[in-house]
């Protein structure tokens, strides 16, 4: 076997069991087929010593196709009326950086860590934002990327699971604007977005081929602009990139790692998750949105996964994706400056 074959055998194995794994949960009705069926297989043969890895661009590709999607519900009609939610979702992002900070807490008096790896381990925020964070802060980085991955897991599979086996779908009164394919649209649609993207990443903004390309389609929609509807299989395909991306974070050694500071985290991702559901309760409540829709905006999850599963079972996708990410964009920003004071009052022992 030459060295090119040798490099791409493990990706080509990668993709044909997440296409496999796909296509099995589909015939079994499991939630989210094309992004959990991925996700689980290539995770499982990571830690079982498989040589598997998703391919380089695999996530960025993905989140392209989640936020292009995402961005085509954001008629102008779909606008206005997320306007009347801001004071909902700035709550519920506050509240998800008290939530961060109150799990780092939890996490320290469990397992003994540092404050500073607790704190960017437990941060509701975006796995590669906070291990930047935790990099330039002294902390573990090992351990955080690990306390993302686990989290990411645990939401990802418990949150759709439990929306579709409670019956919970066919909710969302929103539709999206372009609703047939057009060839010509579809090549200016991907066009626009990806550029947007590649600036956005280029601005160092986080989550760029999410974030950049939402904004662009979200633009274009909100302006009456539709070029045209995102395919059935593209949509599929998104979801298995970032399914078998997300899969690949996930090694032997992982489960070998710190298994009482893995514990501490599975422990505080149950806490959040319990937490999170009682304030999108009381905040549909309040603001008269249906609870399945704000739960799910107020779940600690990444914003494509979260904004998938809104897609898939048709909860509210508009609201849960702005809830999602102006909370990613709200903790990113604030969790360098919290750390800083925080650690002075509960960690003065790690202070210089």
């Amino acid at each position: 076997m030459n060295l090119s074959a040798h490099r791409w055998l493990p990706v080509v194995l990668t993709l044909l069991l997440g296409l496999a794994a796909a296509l099995l949960c589909t015939l079994l009705r499991t939630p989210l087929p094309w992004m959990i069926g991925p996700l689980l297989s290539v995770a499982s043969a990571r830690m079982a010593g498989a040589d598997l890895r998703a391919p380089t661009q695999a996530r960025n590709a993905g989140q392209w196709v989640i936020g292009a999607s995402l961005g085509l519900y954001f008629t102008p009609d779909v606008v206005a009326r997320l306007l009347e939610f801001l004071p909902y979702i700035v709550a519920g992002s506050l509240f998800a950086l008290a939530l961060g900070a109150g799990g780092a807490v939890l996490l320290r008096r469990t397992t003994g860590v540092a404050f500073k790896t607790a704190f960017f381990s437990t941060a509701i925020g975006g796995a590669s934002e906070m291990a930047n964070l935790a990099e330039r802060n002294g902390a573990r980085i090992d351990q955080v990327a690990a306390a993302h991955s686990l989290r990411v897991l645990m939401v990802v599979v418990t949150v759709p699971a439990i929306f579709q086996y409670g019956g919970i779908h066919g909710l969302d009164p929103y539709i999206p604007g372009p609703r047939t394919v057009d060839a010509v649209g579809l090549l200016v649609l991907i066009g626009i977005t990806l550029s947007v993207a590649l600036l956005v990443r280029r601005l160092n903004m986080p989550n760029p081929f999410v974030i950049g390309t939402l904004i662009a389609a979200a633009v274009l929609t909100a302006s009456g602009i539709e070029l045209s509807a995102i395919p059935t299989w593209m949509s599929r395909a998104g979801q298995l990139l970032i399914g078998v991306s997300l899969g690949s974070r996930f090694s032997r050694d992982f489960l070998h790692t710190a298994p009482r500071f893995l514990s501490g985290v599975a422990l505080y991702t149950v806490v959040a998750l319990l937490v999170s559901a009682l304030l999108g309760w009381a905040l549909a409540a309040i603001s008269g949105a249906h609870p399945a829709t704000v739960i799910l905006g107020t779940t600690p999850g990444g914003i494509a996964e979260m904004c998938i599963t809104a897609k898939v079972l048709e909860l509210g996708v508009p609201l849960v994706t702005a809830f999602h990410v102006i909370r990613m964009a709200f903790v990113v920003l604030a969790t360098g400056p919290l750390y800083h004071w925080l650690k002075h009052r509960v960690a003065p022992e790690e202070t210089e």
